[in-house]
């Protein structure tokens, strides 16, 4: 079960992020992060109310404030990586945060089995073939460099939310929400970067906070019920999510080795969710 809430989380990133992606080109990007998380926090409020979670062991905090901060600085590099880059660059670099929460997870002692560690590689190999064959740097340094500090971003949080979901999924969600929002505000105050959005763009915002929320919340589900480092391979195969929604809906081609990609991001599922654990 863990390992299907790790895939469902993926599938939430992914369409997000095509979704935040699209309006950081035309929306200034503090405006897009700010729409969502203050969607998912409301969310996150009401799913604590309802579930009685408010009075959870104070554990979380540090994990959730830690999260916080680094899932949104992850995230605002995300996005100004996809605004001013190419998707098969910005994908896979970012998706390499990964590394983060799987070393963590091994050096607490959360050993695959042999078979695993296969199914662990070629999931990370099929992230980068299925995000593009472009990665040659012509877009520009700026956006690589965008695209490393998101992937050190996404990887703290990750391992955050990881630790803080021991304690409680729900609270660790809320306070990384609520840090979220307070920061993005600050920042907007600061920068004055709200113009712009439109009243209808404030659903299509209310649904990219939805997908990240939830996909925050199967991602710590997750890690209660398998080893990190599996649930973090499985987590971050969402560009695989964003180049088909881009070839679904966008009508983008697809070059063979992101077929080939895909293919192989697959068979490395069926390695990790077939070869039991250790």
């Amino acid at each position: 079960m863990g390992l299907l809430f790790a895939l469902i989380s993926s599938a939430m990133w992914g369409t997000a992020d095509f979704l935040g992606g699209t309006m950081s080109r035309r929306l200034p990007v503090v405006a897009v992060v700010l729409g969502s998380q203050c969607c998912a926090f409301v969310v996150m409020l009401i799913v604590a109310t309802v579930s009685g979670s408010w009075g959870s062991p104070r554990d979380y905090v540090v994990a959730g404030v830690g999260a916080g901060l680094t899932g949104l600085i992850g995230l605002s590099l995300f996005y100004a990586a996809l605004a001013t880059g190419t998707m098969g660059i910005v994908s896979p670099i970012a998706a390499l945060g990964v590394l983060v929460p799987l070393a963590f997870g091994l050096v607490l002692g959360q050993l695959p089995t042999a078979g695993q560690y296969i199914g662990i590689a070629l999931a990370l190999l099929g992230i980068v073939l299925a995000s593009g064959p472009e990665i040659s740097g012509a877009s520009g340094v700026r956006p690589v460099l965008l695209a490393l500090g998101a992937a050190l971003g996404f990887g703290l949080s990750e391992t955050f939310i990881a630790q803080g979901s021991v304690t409680s999924v729900t609270m660790t969600m809320l306070t990384m929400r609520t840090v979220s929002v307070l920061v993005a505000i600050g920042a907007i105050v600061v920068t004055r970067s709200i113009g712009g959005v439109r009243a209808t763009d404030l659903r299509m915002l209310a649904v990219i906070g939805l997908f990240d929320v939830l996909a925050n919340v199967a991602f710590g589900l997750a890690t209660q019920k398998s080893l990190l480092p599996l649930v973090a391979v499985l987590g971050n195969l969402y560009p695989v999510m964003t180049v088909l929604l881009a070839w679904r809906i966008l009508h983008e081609r697809l070059a063979r080795m992101q077929y080939v990609g895909i293919a192989v991001a697959l068979l490395g599922v069926v390695a990790i969710s077939a070869l039991g654990t250790s």
